[in-house]
């Protein structure tokens, strides 16, 4: 108990124009979109990462890319929440989907969403599915990193508890599981921290290197193959760390519901990555 860590003191809020007041979480996702469209288009901007040096399309046509994606993220973000997550909480109240201010959102959801805005846009632009994927898949990163900050600066998807020195004890994990009140206060894990490490810069750092120095965007498929597998070990291992839902039906130990949801996606990437191999992704 001597190396605990009281959480900080964040405000939720990042800032209030009158009446409106404008929370972290929300900061996050703007900063992740707004960063993901200009890193997309540096990328299909740089003829040498792409066969032959040319681009699958002109980089003014990301701005359209980024309605249908960010779409793709509020929509499947929401709507994985609510089928992954609490079912029951919003059968009882369906009117509280809509209210996405309250928060609630799920990274897998998302990203099917986003698998359907990215297939959305390549079938009305006429452009490469797989470029597009891999595009888009290499900006993720960046949103996840800002994501998970937002979740720590909320003291909200805390980690497990620990006598490591770096412990944690967040204020709000008494009301978020009440099955686990009794243990609290302890130190846990800020695994909010590792996930974006794990996940936003490390996976970065891996897909920036298959981008600029392996050539990964002249294969078309190999960057988002890769992106898949990544993201689930990533968010696989940090799941050791996190703690999970004690009521969730997936929480069958060692199995949380993050790595259950995980489980597709390296599986999907590891289909993707043998059309790759097998050249039927051009």
């Amino acid at each position: 108990m001597m190396l605990e860590i009281a959480f900080p003191n964040f405000d939720p809020v990042a800032f209030a124009l009158g009446p409106v007041t404008i929370k972290w979480y929300g900061v996050a996702y703007m900063a992740g979109l707004v960063l993901g469209w200009m890193y997309i288009r540096g990328l299909l901007a740089s003829g040498s990462l792409w066969r032959d040096g040319k681009a699958p399309f002109e980089p003014t046509k990301v701005d359209d890319l980024l309605v249908y994606i960010t779409l793709g993220v509020i929509v499947g973000g929401r709507l994985g929440s609510v089928l992954l997550y609490e079912p029951s909480k919003y059968v009882a109240d369906p009117l509280a989907i809509l209210k996405i201010w309250q928060g609630g959102m799920a990274f897998h959801g998302a990203l099917i969403g986003c698998g359907l805005g990215a297939w959305a846009f390549a079938r009305r632009e006429g452009v490469s599915l797989w470029s597009t994927m891999d595009v888009c898949a290499a900006a993720v990163p960046i949103g996840l990193f800002f994501g998970r900050l937002a979740n720590f600066i909320n003291g909200e998807l805390f980690g497990r508890p620990t006598d490591v020195a770096w412990g944690m004890v967040f204020p709000h994990a008494a009301q978020a599981y009440p099955s686990l009140a009794a243990l609290e206060p302890t130190p846990r894990h800020p695994s909010q921290l590792y996930e974006a490490a794990l996940e936003g810069v490390i996976l970065f750092l891996v897909l920036r290197t298959l981008t600029h120095r392996a050539g990964g965007l002249q294969r078309p498929g190999l960057v988002i193959s890769t992106f898949l597998i990544g993201y689930g070990l990533a968010r696989s291992t940090a799941e050791f760390f996190r703690q999970p839902d004690p009521s969730h039906a997936l929480t069958l130990p060692p199995l949380t519901p993050g790595i259950a949801y995980s489980i597709p996606m390296i599986l999907l990437g590891l289909y993707f990555l043998s059309r790759v191999r097998a050249g039927r992704t051009a």
